[in-house]
């Protein structure tokens, strides 16, 4: 086999017109057969150089699109946030102001536009926080899952007090990562059990960790309405609801806010359930968890 410098420059340099991924690809297989030939060849050399230079192009231009992103993001919360929280305010002091002139109706059409309205602020504050996460910087220091879990949980007691519910909550389940964005993670799976329990005379909700696969797999587990396992491909993608919003409200992206933020810290998640027999979701982090 041989590739003079003209030929594997031109193959590099064609990674313009394909994705990175199929350029490297194919340019470390030419490596790796060069290097089953002839082990000391110095178009490996060029090769070589010409993948590092692709790869350090496209992290200055990824660098360059983070910071885009950046500026479309305040620009979308200064342009689309700020009118939406005016439309919310002007429809409350109608209601407030002009209540005994409107009627029934008038005044249900006034409640309809302001909880639209608030819908759509929370929608779009999600997809910021959402966006966002793809290109923050993690902090990293040991985190407690198993304090968040019980917080969570104790504040969602106190917020529907007349739920009866039981939290199993395996104590010092521990991992090394970013404490503001697990605790967002947790939260999401702690209320999403919760919202999916509410039917239920009583509540199961549980946390902990086990071996899986040689790998420390950390789930929540509830006894829930479940779900169909052939729509578990979905409900991590944005908006993708399983079950009908009027019954089971949400912004339609928290499990994938979560997912997003089990993927930043090197793991990855998935979901095991049936119909009316409960839900489990597993997750693993890069760190060990102790």
């Amino acid at each position: 086999m041989s590739i003079d410098k003209e030929a594997a420059s031109s193959m590099l340099n064609a990674s313009y017109a394909v994705d990175l991924k199929s350029a490297v690809h194919s340019s470390l297989e030419t490596i790796r057969n060069m290097l089953l030939e002839r082990p000391n060849n110095e178009e490996i050399s060029v090769l070589t150089q010409q993948v590092e230079r692709l790869l350090t192009e496209q992290t200055e231009r990824l660098e360059s699109i983070n910071r885009d992103l950046e500026a479309f993001n305040y620009s979308v919360a200064h342009d689309l946030c700020a009118p939406l929280r005016r439309i919310c305010g002007f429809t409350r002091a109608l209601q407030e102001q002009y209540a005994g002139r409107l009627d029934i109706e008038g005044m249900d059409y006034l409640e309809r536009i302001f909880k639209s309205s608030q819908h759509m602020n929370e929608l779009i504050e999600a997809l910021l926080q959402l966006s966002q996460l793809s290109y923050l910087n993690l902090k990293r220091e040991v985190v407690d899952l198993s304090e968040i879990v019980s917080e969570t949980a104790s504040d969602l007691q106190q917020s529907t007090p007349d739920r009866k519910a039981e939290f199993i909550i395996q104590p010092r389940i521990r991992t090394f990562g970013d404490s503001s964005l697990l605790e967002i993670a947790m939260k999401n799976l702690l209320r999403n059990a919760w919202k999916f329990t509410q039917m239920r005379e009583v509540a199961c909700i549980e946390f902990g960790a086990r071996e899986v696969a040689a790998d420390r797999t950390c789930f929540v587990k509830d006894n829930g309405i479940g779900f169909d396992m052939a729509n578990a491909d979905k409900m991590f993608h944005a908006f993708q609801r399983l079950h009908p919003s009027s019954e089971f409200p949400g912004n339609g992206i928290g499990l994938t806010t979560v997912q997003r933020i089990i993927n930043r810290h090197g793991g990855r998640i998935w979901a095991e359930g049936e119909v009316d027999k409960g839900a489990t979701f597993y997750f693993t982090l890069q760190s060990c968890i102790t």
